[in-house]
């Protein structure tokens, strides 16, 4: 199963260009870190409330990504908040995070790293998809699950709620097959399907995201 962080990477891929849709840098470091907090939240590893987020297991995940970010917020040591949180983890892990995440998904055999270089002599990295069908699967996954009515999984939830509050299902469907959904898409974030700790994890990362948006944060 991948990880929230890498299904966010999946969804923010532009396939032609083989990188990351060029959306606000705030916006992609919020949407990734926010990801790899729902990934630690689902795992059980962290709990948050509006004034903390605390680590109420530090036993190691499996992943190194979330590994390491799981244990900085361990041996910190004061507690803080999911804001302040979100925030530093933006500013500092944000950079190689990304990298990390399109490293590790070519690991898992989904993309194709390749370099490119400019006219000038520039080299840039871009990523291409080695498995279409396990890139695609993630996008069509969520399209499904906005436009229809079977009754949804609730990573599916907690993933389409983390794009939404980052505002960026715009890039992610550019057709406008989205557009008009807003109704099925708040009915879907009020679902409650899974256990409360989660879920009030997910809704404090959630709520970090939006305010940050609200006061111009980026």
């Amino acid at each position: 199963m991948l990880t929230f962080v890498e299904e966010t990477c999946l969804l923010l891929l532009d396939e032609k260009s083989g990188e990351l849709l060029a959306i606000h840098p705030n916006i992609l470091e919020c949407a990734l870190v926010g990801a790899v907090l729902m990934d630690l939240a689902f795992a059980y590893r962290i709990d948050t409330d509006p004034k903390t987020l605390v680590v109420s297991d530090r036993t190691p995940t499996g992943e190194a990504i979330l590994d390491r970010i799981l244990a900085r917020i361990a041996d910190h040591p004061e507690t803080t908040d999911t804001s302040t949180w979100i925030k530093t983890l933006s500013a500092d892990e944000a950079a190689g995070l990304q990298t990390a995440v399109l490293d590790r998904l070519v690991e898992r055999g989904i993309l194709e790293r390749r370099e490119k270089r400019s006219l000038l002599g520039r080299r840039s990295r871009r990523y291409e998809t080695a498995d279409g069908e396990a890139a695609r699967e993630v996008k069509e996954r969520i399209k499904t699950l906005i436009l229809s009515d079977e009754i949804p999984d609730p990573r599916d939830v907690a993933l389409l709620s983390l794009v939404d509050s980052c505002n960026i299902l715009s890039y992610v469907f550019p057709g406008g097959e989205v557009k008009n959904a807003g109704a099925r898409i708040g009915q879907l974030r009020k679902m409650d399907l899974v256990g409360r700790d989660v879920v009030g994890a997910v809704a404090e990362i959630e709520r970090v995201i939006v305010a940050a948006r609200a006061h111009g944060a980026y």
